[in-house]
C-alpha cells in the first residue's frame, strides 16, 4: 500500500488508507470510497476503507503495517472515537456501515495493566482519570478479563476501603459494572461487604457515592447460591446447597444482612432514602429492598420482616405511589407490591403455635391483658378464657388455622390501635346474653379471609395487579375498619349467634364496594364507606347483588379450589408469554420522548428480538426493512443481557419521524407523543438499552409481561390483557369444576368436619384378597 498515490498491490491488503488532506493539497483519489476515519494515538486522522469481512485483529494488523507502526499490532485496538466503545468482531460491520469515526488505542491488555498500576501508585495527576476510564472499560469482557488477571480486583477493593468523595464514587461505579459479569469477583470478603454497608449508611456520604454502594449490595444479595446456573453442591443434610468453588454465587441475603445488622441503622437509612429528592437514589433503594424481600431466608425471615414493618416501609412506598412525577419507579413499586403479596401469604399460611413460638405467645398475652377480662369457667366447669373474646374454642391453633399468623397480627394491631376501646367492646359483649354477643375474635378472622380473597392472596408466582394498590399495603388499617363495620352491623341489626354468616356476607359486599377503584380512590372515602354507611342501605345493595350472582362462590371449598386454579392459570400464561419471547418478533425502533430521555434517531427502522434458550440474553438485529429471520441466533448479531435490565417501562417512546426527515438528517421534533404500544428496557445506570414499539396490543402485552415474568425478582404483570387472561382462565376452570359437581347433584358444604374413624377397616382390603 502507498499513502502517496493510494495504489495497492492486488491481494496485498483489504484495509486501505487515503492520504490525509492538507491546506495546500487535496487527497488523491484511490478509486475506492473510504468507509471510516481513523485517528492515531499521535492525533493524526486518516481516511480508510475497511473490508467488512475481516476480523478486528486483521484490521488492526493492516492499519499498523500501513501506518508503519513499529510496535506489535497486538498492543493496539480500535474504539469508536465518539463513544469509546471497543470495536470487536460482533460490532465491526455495524461501525463500518454507519461510517463511525474510529481511533487506534492501546489494547485492553495494555490499558488494563496501566490502569492497575495507576491504582497501585495513586498519583494525584492520573488516579481519578484512571478510575474514570476504568468504570467505562470494565463493562467490556476483554478488558475485564485482563484487569482481573493483573490483580485489579484487590486494588479496586482497596481503593473503595480507603478513598472518599468523587474518587470513591468512581471506584464504586467501576466495581458495580464489574459485577455485571458472572465471574471474577468471588474473592470479595465480608470485610469488603461491611465497608460498602458503612459507606451506604454514613450521613457524610455523597449521593453519587450512595447510589453505586446501594447497587453493589443489591448485586451481592442476588448472588445467591440458589440463583447459580448449573448444579449446586450439597453441603450437609441440614445446610443449604452451595455454589461450586470460584463461583460468584456465594453471597446472598444472609451474607449481606449479617453485615447490615453489624452497622446499626443501615436498613433504616435505605428505607429513609425512599423519601430522597434524588429519583435515582429512590430507585436504587427500592430495588435493594425488593432484592432483600425476594431472597430473605427462613432463618432471618421473622427478624427482617419485623424490622421492615417497624420502619414503616409500606407507608414510604404509599407516598411514592402518590408522587405522579416519578414514572421510572412504577416497575419497582409494583415489584414491591408483589413481594408484599408473598409476605402476606406466608404469614397467612404460618400456623399460630403459642407453645412453640414465643412471638405468638407474646402477642396473645398482649391481647388478653388489654381485654381486662378474668378467666372464668363455663357451666360444665371447663376453663373459659379465649371464648370470652369471641373464639369458638380454647384451641387457638385450630382457631387461627385458616388465617395463620396474619390473623394474629391483624387482631393484635386492631387491639393496639385503641386498647381501651377494645376492652370496652369486649366487656359490653360479655354483658349481653350469650346468644346475642358478637364474637369479635371470629369476626376479625373472617375479615382477614375476606380481604385475602379480595386481594387474591393465593401465593401466585407473581401478582396479577397492573395498578397500584395502596389500600392493600394498608392491610392492617383496612382490617381494623372492616372489623369495626362488622361490629356495627351486628349491633344495628340486633343479630344473634345464628346470624354470623349473614353479617359476614354483608361485610363481603361492603369490602367489594369500599375497596373499588383502589389506585385512584382517596383514603377518606374508604373510611366513610366502612364507618358511616347505614345498615339498611348495605342490606338493600347486598340483596341486589345476591339476585345477580350465586352465593356458591363464597363457600370455603370453592374458594380453596379457586386459589388452586388461579395458581395454575398464572403459570400457564407465564409459560405462554415466555414462548413468545423464544419465537421472537419485529418491532419499530422508537424515539424516547423528552420526558423519558434524550431524543435520538434510531439505527434502522425495524428491530427483530429473540430470547435465547438459556433465558440469559435478548438477541437482536436492526434493519431498514423486515426480512425472514432464520431459527436460532445466526441472524441476530447484537444482544442485551437480561440481568442488566432493571425495569420495563411502558409508554416511553414515539414512532420515528418520516423517511424524508431521516434522509435529510434533521433532528427529531420536540413534540413527540409517546405511543401506548411502546416500551423501554431500562438499566439503573445506563438509561435505556432498547426503545421499541409493538405493532399491536397483543404483541405489546406478550413482550412486556413476558419480560417482567422473566426478570429475576420481578413480580408483576404490565397489561390488563394478561391479567384478564389469568382471570378468565380461572373463571372458566372454576365453572368447569363446579359443573362437574353440580352435574352429579353434589351438595357443596360450607365447611368440612372430620368424623370419627370407622369401627371396621376390613373393607379397605377387600379388593386385594
Amino acid at each position: 500500500m502507498s499513502t502517496t498515490n493510494g495504489s495497492i498491490a492486488p491481494g496485498a491488503s483489504r484495509t486501505t488508507l487515503a492520504p490525509p488532506a492538507t491546506n495546500s493539497t487535496r487527497p488523491r483519489s484511490t478509486g475506492l470510497i473510504p468507509t471510516n476515519n481513523v485517528t492515531t494515538k499521535e492525533g493524526v486522522t486518516v481516511r480508510t476503507r475497511i473490508d467488512p469481512t475481516l476480523t478486528v485483529d486483521d484490521v488492526v494488523r493492516q492499519l499498523c503495517v500501513n501506518l508503519k507502526v513499529t510496535e506489535p499490532s497486538s498492543n493496539f485496538a480500535l474504539r469508536d472515537k465518539d463513544t469509546d466503545e471497543l470495536i470487536v468482531n460482533e460490532n465491526l460491520r455495524k461501525k463500518i456501515k454507519n461510517k463511525a469515526n474510529l481511533k487506534l488505542v492501546n489494547s485492553p491488555s495494555i490499558e488494563a495493566a496501566e490502569i492497575v498500576q495507576k491504582l497501585l501508585v495513586r498519583d494525584e495527576k492520573t488516579f481519578k482519570m484512571a478510575l474514570w476510564s476504568l468504570k467505562k472499560f470494565i463493562r467490556e469482557e476483554k478488558f475485564a478479563q485482563e484487569f482481573l488477571s493483573h490483580g485489579g480486583l484487590s486494588e479496586l477493593a482497596q481503593v473503595i476501603c480507603t478513598e472518599h468523595g468523587n474518587t470513591l464514587a468512581y471506584a464504586l461505579e467501576a466495581m458495580h459494572n464489574l459485577m455485571d459479569l458472572d465471574y471474577g469477583w468471588s474473592t470479595l470478603d465480608n470485610t469488603f461487604v461491611f465497608k460498602v454497608v458503612q459507606i451506604l449508611s454514613s450521613p457524610n456520604s455523597l449521593i453519587n457515592v450512595c447510589r453505586p454502594a446501594t447497587a453493589i449490595l443489591k448485586k451481592l444479595v442476588e448472588a445467591d447460591p440458589m440463583n447459580a446456573p448449573g448444579p449446586l453442591i450439597a453441603s450437609s443434610s441440614r445446610a443449604p446447597p452451595v455454589a461450586p468453588p470460584g463461583s460468584v454465587y456465594r453471597y446472598g441475603f444472609q451474607i449481606v444482612f449479617q453485615q447490615m445488622r453489624r452497622e446499626k441503622g443501615s436498613l433504616e437509612t435505605v428505607v429513609n432514602r425512599l423519601g430522597s429528592a434524588d429519583t435515582a437514589m429512590i430507585l436504587h433503594s427500592m430495588m435493594l429492598i425488593n432484592s432483600l424481600l425476594s431472597h430473605v431466608n427462613d432463618t432471618e425471615w421473622d427478624e427482617f420482616i419485623s424490622e421492615l414493618e417497624r420502619l414503616n416501609v409500606r407507608k414510604a412506598v404509599i407516598r411514592l405511589m402518590s408522587s405522579h412525577n416519578i414514572d421510572d419507579l412504577t416497575s419497582s413499586i409494583l415489584d414491591f407490591q408483589a413481594n408484599i403479596v408473598r409476605v402476606t401469604y406466608r404469614k397467612k399460611s404460618t400456623l399460630v403455635e403459642p407453645e412453640v413460638e414465643p412471638l405468638h405467645e407474646s402477642a396473645l398475652e398482649y391481647i388478653w391483658n388489654c381485654s381486662k377480662v378474668q378467666v372464668g369457667r363455663d357451666n360444665d366447669g371447663e376453663v373459659l378464657k379465649w371464648r370470652m373474646l369471641g373464639f369458638s374454642s380454647e384451641n387457638l391453633v385450630h382457631e387461627f388455622q385458616e388465617v395463620g399468623e396474619l390473623g394474629l397480627d391483624c387482631l393484635r394491631n386492631f387491639v393496639a390501635d385503641d386498647p381501651e376501646l377494645f376492652s370496652k367492646v369486649i366487656l359490653e359483649q360479655l354483658s349481653r346474653p350469650v346468644d346475642r354477643r358478637c364474637p369479635i375474635a371470629r369476626a376479625s378472622n373472617e375479615i382477614v379471609e375476606l380481604l385475602a380473597e379480595h386481594w387474591v392472596i393465593f401465593a401466585p408466582a407473581y401478582s396479577t395487579s397492573t395498578t397500584y394498590q395502596p389500600f392493600f399495603l394498608n392491610f392492617y388499617r383496612v382490617h381494623a375498619l372492616a372489623t369495626q363495620f362488622f361490629l356495627r352491623m351486628w349491633n344495628e341489626s340486633g343479630s344473634a349467634a345464628g346470624d354470623f354468616s349473614r353479617i359476614v356476607a354483608l361485610a363481603r359486599s361492603q369490602v367489594k364496594v369500599a375497596l373499588q377503584r383502589e389506585n385512584i380512590k382517596p383514603w377518606h372515602e374508604v373510611e366513610h364507606d366502612f364507618l358511616d354507611c347505614e345498615y339498611r342501605a348495605v342490606r338493600d345493595r347486598q340483596m341486589q347483588e345476591l339476585e345477580a350472582e350465586d352465593d356458591l362462590l363464597s363457600k370455603v371449598p370453592v374458594r380453596n379450589l379457586k386459589e388452586k386454579i388461579t395458581r395454575e392459570s398464572a403459570e400457564f400464561v407465564r409459560q405462554q408469554r415466555i414462548q413468545c419471547l423464544f419465537q421472537g418478533a419485529w418491532f419499530v425502533n422508537g424515539i424516547p420522548t423528552p420526558a423519558n430521555g434524550h431524543a435520538r434517531r434510531p439505527n434502522g427502522q425495524w428491530r427483530f428480538i429473540r430470547l435465547d434458550n438459556g433465558l440469559k440474553y435478548l438477541h437482536y438485529v436492526d434493519s431498514a426493512v423486515q426480512f425472514p429471520v432464520r431459527n436460532g441466533l445466526e441472524d441476530l448479531p447484537e444482544r442485551i443481557e437480561i440481568a442488566a435490565i432493571t425495569q420495563i417501562a411502558t409508554g416511553t417512546c414515539a414512532s420515528p419521524p418520516n423517511i424524508l426527515r431521516d434522509h435529510l438528517d434533521l433532528p427529531p421534533p420536540n413534540n413527540l407523543t409517546p405511543s401506548p404500544l411502546s416500551f423501554s428496557l431500562l438499566t439503573a445506570t445506563e438509561g435505556s438499552l432498547a426503545d421499541q414499539i409493538a405493532p399491536d396490543q397483543s404483541r405489546w402485552a406478550d413482550w412486556t409481561d413476558g419480560l417482567n415474568m422473566l426478570r429475576r425478582d420481578s413480580g408483576h404483570v404490565t397489561s390488563e390483557e394478561t391479567a384478564g387472561y389469568i382471570k378468565a382462565l380461572t373463571e372458566i376452570g372454576l365453572k368447569i369444576k363446579l359443573l362437574d359437581l353440580s352435574g352429579e347433584k353434589v351438595d357443596i358444604p360450607s365447611g368440612l368436619v372430620t368424623g370419627p374413624p370407622p369401627s371396621n377397616t376390613d373393607f379397605f382390603f377387600s379388593d386385594l384378597i
